[in-house]
């Protein structure tokens, strides 16, 4: 065979990226286009804030205990008045003055309360975010151009997968070399 033979099938051999490939290779296509796809997201949280409310509180004594206690006091003094059947008398009377007496000394000590009491009150507010889904790419391969979408930037050319099978085939045999 001629040198000139050799280096023209050499030549063509080292041209064609398929020759040595088998079915299929890797090959570079031109981007020229990126465009970053975003989604809208509902992000809820919580505002919270404080609100004083005025609160009232009564204190009431046991008046059940000074009108018992002045009642007692107020029977042992009438009983130490009256004679007779007037001691009886002096005796009911004096344990009834002696429990409104109790009763309105405990009520002494009744008084009313009032000041502010924190109220955390808290609520859910939605909130929306964009967040960064894929990047739509155009990209140009041997005069066609297509379109696909890529959880990452390419850059300026976006690695192809080519798959060579004859025309009229179903497509790819892969496992015909076994």
């Amino acid at each position: 065979m001629s040198k000139t033979a050799i280096a023209a099938a050499v030549s063509m051999a080292l041209s064609t990226p398929a020759a040595f490939a088998g079915a299929y290779y890797e090959d570079y296509a031109r981007v020229t286009q990126v465009t970053p796809q975003y989604q809208r997201v509902s992000v809820p949280h919580q505002e919270c804030y404080s609100e004083y409310v005025p609160e009232h509180v009564s204190h009431r004594g046991n008046s059940l205990a000074g009108s018992i206690i002045g009642g007692v006091a107020g029977g042992l003094l009438g009983a130490q008045v009256g004679a007779g059947n007037g001691r009886v008398a002096a005796s009911a009377t004096g344990a009834a003055l002696g429990a409104i007496v109790g009763d309105r000394l405990g009520a002494r000590n009744d008084h009313d309360e009032y000041y502010e009491r924190e109220v955390r009150r808290c609520r859910t507010v939605d909130s929306y975010e964009d967040h960064l889904t894929g990047y739509r790419v155009a990209y140009e391969y041997q005069g066609r151009n297509y379109e696909t979408v890529l959880p990452y930037d390419p850059g300026p050319r976006l690695t192809v997968h080519v798959d060579v099978a004859p025309v009229g085939s179903s497509g790819p045999v892969y496992d015909r070399w076994r």
